[in-house]
Order: structure tokens, then C-alpha cells, then sequence
């Protein structure tokens, strides 16, 4: 009995030891996997909470053959609409077709900043499911958080002197010339109290809004080896430069072909007309 007892307290005090996750050790847990995952392509992004009072700005560059372009720029467009105007808007869209098979499109959006970097991830799994993939992306970031600060700290000091302006023109002794230039001054400050809101409220709509772009090119499907490696870059010349050579052919009987003919024609008529009136002469 007293070896089950001694069991049963050191199996308590075990259990008891094991202190339980807290919540924020499980959040943490929840970002690294959300982060790492490698079911899903890795796309550039920043937590909020590593930078935070920045405003970003989000854009990625996506190559793709030019058939499936206006495909993509669809389906990136739908999935914006999915998440409703509150976190999601299209503010703009470009389709641009600069020749056979050269396509240029953008799209831009603005999103709700937690949404950001896992838009930009399904974007690219979606590119990447129809042969495409990212060239190029690019994050910048602006420090709202510092200049909405600044802004505040402006319009305090405005505040201050607006009332001590004020105060001066209520003043009944105050000359004709003086009070004229206290209402200017006052103008003036009215001015400058209003642009110092406005721009506070453009810095706030900054941190509350992700801005965002795609942008699609042109270019050939992913051939299933690396572009970098020299057997695919010759194959890739090689192949440019045909394609050229029988472009440039074809372009030249284009434009030179029907004159050809017709003179081809001519001189044919010349050779069996030429003889006989040279004939009928010597007769």
C-alpha cells in the first residue's frame, strides 16, 4: 500500500509539473505553420506585427503564355470580389495586346493589410497552375505610424496659436490695420489646421488599406528545367532565332510576293509577244 501510494504522488506531481501551453505560445505556433507551410508557394510578405504603424505597398510581376493572361487577371479579379468591399477593392485594370502573342495587363486592389500576404500567396499558386510564374515582386513601406505622430504634435501647435490669435482679435482697442492682419494671420492658420487633418487622414487610410498590383507579361511556359541552366537558354535561342528567320520569310513574300508575280507575268507576255512583231518588221 505504501509503494501504490508513493506512486500515485509522484505520477501528481509529474502531471502537475507540465505547465500548459499559453495562448500565446499556440498563436505563435499557428504563424510559424501558417508561414512555413510547404503545401502552399512562398510568397513575400511582412507580419504586421513586426512592423508596425508602416504602410505597405505590395507588387508582384508574373510571367505566363500570353492565351491564359486574361485568364489570370480573371480569376485574380474574382477572388478580390469574393472577399466583399470592406477588405477587398479593384482600383484599377490595364489589358494592353502589343502583337501576336505579347500581352501586357495589370490589375490593382486594395486589401484589408491581414489579407495581403495570403492574397498574394494564392495569386501565385494560381499562376503557377497555369504554367506561369514570378519574375519579380517588391514591398515598400512607409512610416505612417511616425508621420501621423509628427501631424499631431502640428496641429496642437496650430491649435495653440489659432487661440491665441483669436484672443488678440477680440481685443475691442485693436486698430483697423492691425485687426486686417490678425484676420489674414488668422486665415492662414485656419488653412494649414485644415491640410494638417487632411493629411493625418490620409496617413490613417494609409495603415488601414493594403495597396497592391499584379502585373502580367508575356512569356513562354515553364519547360520543366531551370532557365538559368545553359542547355535551355541555347535551346531558347535557337528557337527565338528561328522563329525570326520565319517570320522575316514569311513577311518578305508578304510584301514582295504579289509585285513578283505580276512581274513574272509581264515578262512572260514580253518573251512570246517580243519575237513575232520583230519577225513581221523584217518581212
Amino acid at each position: 500500500m505504501r509503494k501504490l501510494a508513493a506512486v500515485t504522488l509522484c505520477l501528481g506531481l509529474a502531471a502537475c509539473s507540465q505547465k500548459p501551453e499559453s495562448s500565446e505560445q499556440r498563436s505563435e505556433a499557428v504563424i510559424t505553420a501558417d508561414v512555413t507551410s510547404p503545401s502552399e508557394p512562398s510568397a513575400p510578405g511582412i507580419a504586421l506585427t513586426a512592423a508596425p504603424g508602416v504602410a505597405f505597398a505590395y507588387r508582384y510581376a508574373f510571367r505566363m503564355p500570353a492565351a491564359k493572361i486574361a485568364q489570370a487577371q480573371e480569376a485574380h479579379a474574382q477572388a478580390c470580389e469574393k472577399l466583399g468591399p470592406a477588405r477587398c477593392r479593384i482600383t484599377g485594370m490595364r489589358y494592353r495586346l502589343l502583337g501576336e502573342n505579347n500581352v501586357e495587363a495589370m490589375l490593382a486592389f486594395k486589401l484589408d493589410p491581414g489579407l495581403a500576404r495570403g492574397f498574394g500567396r494564392d495569386a501565385i499558386a494560381s499562376v503557377t497552375a497555369e504554367s506561369g510564374k514570378l519574375v519579380d515582386a517588391e514591398i515598400s513601406g512607409t512610416d505612417a505610424g511616425a508621420a501621423i505622430k509628427q501631424l499631431e504634435t502640428d496641429a496642437a501647435r496650430l491649435d495653440e496659436q489659432r487661440k491665441r490669435n483669436a484672443a488678440l482679435l477680440d481685443n475691442p482697442k485693436l486698430k483697423a490695420d492691425q485687426r486686417s492682419e490678425l484676420s489674414t494671420r488668422q486665415a492662414e492658420l485656419d488653412q494649414t489646421a485644415a491640410a494638417t487633418r487632411d493629411s493625418k487622414a490620409a496617413q490613417q487610410e494609409s495603415l488601414a488599406v493594403t495597396l497592391m498590383v499584379f502585373d502580367y507579361g508575356a512569356g513562354p511556359a515553364v519547360r520543366g528545367f531551370d532557365p538559368s541552366a545553359p542547355l535551355t537558354s541555347a535551346a531558347n535561342t535557337a528557337i527565338g532565332s528561328a522563329q525570326f528567320t520565319l517570320a522575316l520569310l514569311l513577311g518578305g513574300l508578304a510584301l514582295f510576293g504579289p509585285p513578283g508575280l505580276v512581274a513574272i507575268v509581264v515578262v512572260l507576255l514580253w518573251r512570246r509577244w517580243r519575237p513575232r512583231k520583230i519577225a513581221t518588221a523584217s518581212d
